[in-house]
């Protein structure tokens, strides 16, 4: 496997800087979300596209040779907007697999971006076969969603970011593939502790970390969309081993209510992976320490909007 270190991820940053947003640092204040520990919040969501994912697709772009038939990529939903807003801004063509049941706003924001959208099967594991067969086919270049060095070392740019921006003790992060936690792990090489956030039904992490390698898992969870992964990467696996303290897990409730307390106290409105690490709060997943600084990173926000006349009128 190739090992990601700190200057990797400083080139990337190097590399990508003109592309992405440096997204903002928010402290919600003590209490707020019914968390009694003061807790440092950074903004993901408000990147371009709405998630973190530009950041690993720009560098995958910028340092590989894009073949004439353009770039492929397989996607939940969030993965393929990034890859062709970068795949779009860089001159590129496009292709991008996603299950059959990705949600209807994400697949319209990847169209939106030029990109052609395949919808196949049910699961990502679908869309990931699917993209390959197309890579093969025609010589497309595949910008996988988490499991190669430039993608790991594009996210890690998260955490540089942060580092920057604040002193903390623990991060919190949600998991998929693993990409962005092999980052960020890389980044902090366990100066600051990375604590995993899995939703119950999708433990890939989880189920690795036990089992001693990547395994396959079932994918339960309403966050499957984020973070329906069947296994976490195995460049992801080896950074996990070294730098992620540990990894804990949430059930769904404890995500939407995450989602709620977000919206009701900040407006912002959070997709189901964007609100899985503040959950880990919320439910007890995770305790931190009197005087623990602790970050949560809010890593995505592609939520479907409700329609206006769903929305509630104003009061009496």
């Amino acid at each position: 496997m190739t090992a990601i270190t700190t200057a990797d991820i400083s080139t990337a940053h190097g590399r990508i800087r003109a592309h992405i947003r440096r997204t903002p640092v928010f402290e919600p204040g003590p209490g707020s979300f019914g968390v009694p520990h003061p807790l440092h919040l950074k903004l993901e969501l408000l990147q371009h596209t709405g998630s973190f994912k530009p950041r690993g697709a720009f560098y995958t772009l910028l340092t590989q040779t894009v073949p004439a038939a353009g770039v492929v990529a397989a996607s939940g939903g969030n993965h393929g907007i990034a890859v062709g807003y970068a795949a779009s801004r860089l001159g590129h063509r496009a292709e991008i697999y996603v299950p059959g049941n990705a949600p209807t706003a994400k697949v319209d924001k990847i169209a939106a971006t030029g990109a052609t959208v395949h919808q196949v099967g049910t699961e990502y594991a679908d869309a990931l076969a699917a993209a390959r067969a197309h890579r093969d086919r025609t010589g497309a270049l595949d910008v996988h969603a988490y499991d190669a060095p430039t993608t790991i070392a594009g996210q890690g740019t998260v955490a540089l970011e942060w580092s920057e921006q604040a002193q903390l003790d623990t991060v919190l992060v949600a998991i998929g593939g693993g990409g962005l936690i092999a980052g960020m792990a890389a980044w902090y090489a366990s100066r600051v502790r990375v604590i995993g956030v899995e939703p119950i039904g999708i433990p890939t992490l989880h189920a690795a970390l036990e089992a001693g390698a990547p395994v396959d898992v079932d994918v339960r969870s309403f966050a499957a969309d984020s973070l329906g992964a069947r296994r976490i990467g195995t460049h992801v696996f080896p950074i996990a081993q070294a730098h992620v303290d540990r990894v804990v897990l949430v059930p769904d409730d404890g995500i939407r209510a995450a989602q709620d307390r977000l919206r009701k106290e900040t407006g912002l409105v959070v997709e189901a992976g964007g609100a899985t690490a503040l959950a880990a709060l919320i439910c007890g997943a995770y305790t931190p320490a009197p005087g623990e600084r602790v970050g949560v990173l809010v890593c995505g926000g592609n939520a479907p909007r409700p329609h206006p006349r769903d929305a509630p009128g104003p009061s009496a």
